[in-house]
């Protein structure tokens, strides 16, 4: 099994403030269409297939797989993304909380395995280093608020 954590800081020095509202923002419309903050042809398709209350479906192609993801929002708090298809199994959540001095912080971690693939075979333990990489989930929270600032600024959050 897959298992990665990585937290950052929402408003580190030097950047443009953002509330947990605007973020918050940001996270769900990366839930609802990857495009906007993957970069440029990773995501060829992102579309929601299904909504209810309690969440939403949606399928999408991502470094060439199709993915069929199931995401929950706890609002202005946590999204989590089941993966019901494609080449990984398990959840993958982002998760929105103050810290003990209230600075306002965003975590990612997951629990993974790779469909078809032996538990803690090379496959995975390749994926693990991925993810713990410097490339890996934490490069992601840098770049979903770095595209959260860029949206801000363009009037489009």
């Amino acid at each position: 099994m897959i298992y990665s954590t990585a937290t950052i800081p929402v408003n580190p020095e030097g950047e443009t403030k953002l509330t947990r509202e605007q973020v918050w923002k940001g996270l769900e419309l990366k839930a609802r269409d990857a495009r906007l903050f993957l970069p440029p042809g990773l995501c060829t398709r992102c579309d929601v297939i299904e909504e209810s209350p309690t969440h939403f479906v949606r399928e999408a192609t991502i470094a060439g797989s199709n993915i069929r993801e199931i995401i929950t929002l706890e609002p202005h708090s946590k999204v989590t993304f089941f993966q019901a298809t494609g080449p990984r199994e398990g959840a993958i959540i982002n998760e929105l909380f103050e810290d003990e001095a209230g600075a306002l912080q965003l975590k990612f971690y997951c629990y993974l395995g790779l469909r078809g693939k032996e538990p803690d075979g090379p496959e995975e333990q390749a994926e693990q280093t991925q993810f713990d990489s410097d490339k890996g989930y934490k490069a992601a929270l840098v770049s979903t608020l770095k595209r959260t600032r860029e949206l801000l600024a363009e009037s489009r959050l």
